[in-house]
């Protein structure tokens, strides 16, 4: 995609994060903002690097992780397309503290720190959406440690692809299709499980006749026996 036609102050004003502000402070804001196109597997940012800016993605998936002393990789979260990461940081003063990657080609909407704090001084309200922002992302952060301590690896599995779809009517018939954004492998990290126990558990479900998998499609038969699936 070219950015150059890209309309900034109309996108910024459907982020739940903006679209309270009036035109030409979205105009005034998009000065301070830059899209990045990124090819797949292209950095965002590593740990250490100094933090200026928080960043949303408009188009593709973005990786947040961490690689441990022995070398191993953790996914920390996936950030699909309209979603933010790094706010929190920004106002800290402090560098990166996990690194960012491109899943699939990506375009980044990266905000400068010194556009958000001009906006700050001039609209108080506009704090008051970004710790609301902040907080959100930092109880689906306390929900996902909650979620590995308390749950079964195959409760987290089930809730992942209840939570992807966004079902809510847990007794509804109708078949429904979780295409998985990025490789089972990855979304494996971000549940803490081996990619080897995170297939062994989608063909226990296939096998019990309540998921489908074709490639990166999972279609779930039965979302209500599939929410009260067995744990094991």
């Amino acid at each position: 995609m070219d950015p150059r036609p890209f309309d900034l102050p109309r996108y910024l004003s459907v982020l739940p994060l903006f679209n309270e502000m009036k035109p030409d402070e979205l105009e005034r804001l998009a000065k301070g903002c830059q899209l990045r196109r990124l090819a797949r597997g292209e950095m965002v940012f590593h740990v250490g690097q100094p933090c200026e800016e928080f960043h949303v993605t408009v188009m593709g998936q973005v990786k947040l992780f961490a690689i441990s002393p022995a070398g191993q990789e953790k996914v920390i979260e996936l950030v699909g397309p309209g979603n933010s990461f790094a706010e929190a940081l920004m106002f800290t003063g402090r560098p990166y503290i996990v690194n960012a990657q491109a899943l699939t080609d990506s375009l980044l909407l990266s905000v400068k720190k010194h556009a958000v704090l001009t906006e700050i001084e001039a609209e108080p309200k506009f704090a008051l959406r970004m710790l609301a922002g902040i907080s959100r992302r930092l109880h689906g952060l306390v929900h996902d440690v909650e979620a590995y301590a308390l749950h079964s690896g195959m409760q987290r599995v089930i809730g992942y692809l209840l939570r992807e779809q966004e079902v809510e009517d847990c007794a509804t018939h109708e078949i429904i299709t979780v295409s998985l954004p990025v490789s089972k492998a990855t979304i494996a990290s971000r549940l803490s499980l081996t990619p080897e126990y995170f297939s062994r558990v989608l063909h226990e479900l296939e096998s019990a006749g309540l998921i489908e998998i074709d490639k990166r499609d999972i279609r779930i038969l039965d979302v209500q026996r599939l929410s009260t699936y067995p744990l094991q």
